[in-house]
């Protein structure tokens, strides 16, 4: 018999790198679900120009997820002005690409900054929080990168690995308790962070409003992989059974080795700029720290 769906309304969600691409479609599926929304991101002024086009039911925070008072006191915010969270999406995160051997170390360190330590500072935050009232859903926000290594990107698919193996173990370790955690592993998003990608064979892109529904469905009826599209869960695990010679065959048949290493540099100038930038700056043109992702 199937599960009766969770009704949404009236819950508070916290989403990080929400001013922009799927954090931003995530705040607004969910405030039309009757959700208290609150958005956290670096640039304020797009933050709160983003939740005041979302509406009433979503309310603008400024967060920098690289430093651990910062996600504090975004939340002690939240909570003291929308009550207890009840769902935190880990969303922030940017994607530098190049050749491995051409990425400097301040490339790396930015990148496991935010998408690793953002993600750690999130959950070490929010789980006790949630163990202690009995409730709550964690959302992980990774990638299809985070099942497999793609040329171009190496830090980046090492950084979406890692989300999804912590939260694969905490889920484990958890088990037994109200509290459930989910990890949304998306293909190629049509984000600014995906700007300049050649498609693969076969495999569509998708739009950030097809992974704001798939986050929604799955607080409605919790599963834990959250594949976008779906048709990636069964590619994934067939995969993962070939000897690697096969697997490594079908990925370049399907061209999916070459999405981020023939990104095209030129288009994608501007977004590994503000991706560079994703850092607290008292200068103008501050940058966010989920540049489309």
């Amino acid at each position: 018999m199937a599960k009766q769906p969770r009704v949404l309304s009236g819950q508070v969600a916290a989403i990080t790198g929400g001013a922009r691409g799927i954090g931003r479609e995530t705040a607004r599926a969910l405030a039309a679900q009757g959700m208290r929304v609150a958005i956290g991101d670096l640039d304020l002024p797009t933050t709160q120009a983003t939740a005041a086009e979302l509406g009433p039911n979503v309310t603008g925070y400024t967060l920098n997820v690289r430093d651990r008072d910062s996600f504090t006191a975004f939340l002690d915010a939240v909570e003291a002005d929308l009550g207890p969270i009840d769902v935190l999406i880990n969303n922030a995160g940017i994607m530098q690409l190049g050749p491995f051997l051409q990425e400097d170390d301040a490339t790396a360190h930015r990148q496991v900054d935010i998408n690793v330590h953002g993600v750690l500072y999130g959950m070490k935050l929010i789980l006790p929080r949630f163990v202690a009232r009995g409730r709550g859903h964690l959302v992980n926000i990774a990638s299809s990168a985070g099942k497999a290594g793609f040329p171009g990107g190496a830090t980046y698919c090492g950084t979406k690995h890692f989300v999804v193996g912590v939260s694969e173990a905490v889920r484990g370790e958890l088990r037994g308790t109200p509290v459930q955690v989910s990890v949304v592993m998306p293909g190629v998003v049509n984000t600014e962070l995906a700007t300049g990608l050649v498609e693969a064979r076969g495999i569509r892109n998708v739009n950030p409003q097809d992974v704001s529904q798939a986050i929604v469905e799955t607080l409605q009826v919790p599963r834990f992989d959250v594949y976008v599209p779906r048709s990636l869960g069964p590619l994934s695990g067939a995969l993962g059974v070939l000897p690697r010679r096969s697997r490594e065959a079908i990925v370049r048949a399907l061209k999916a080795d070459q999405v981020l290493m023939s990104a095209d540099p030129v288009a994608r100038r501007a977004y590994e700029l503000r991706a560079t930038q994703s850092e607290p700056r008292r200068d103008e043109g501050a940058a966010s720290e989920q540049p489309g992702d």
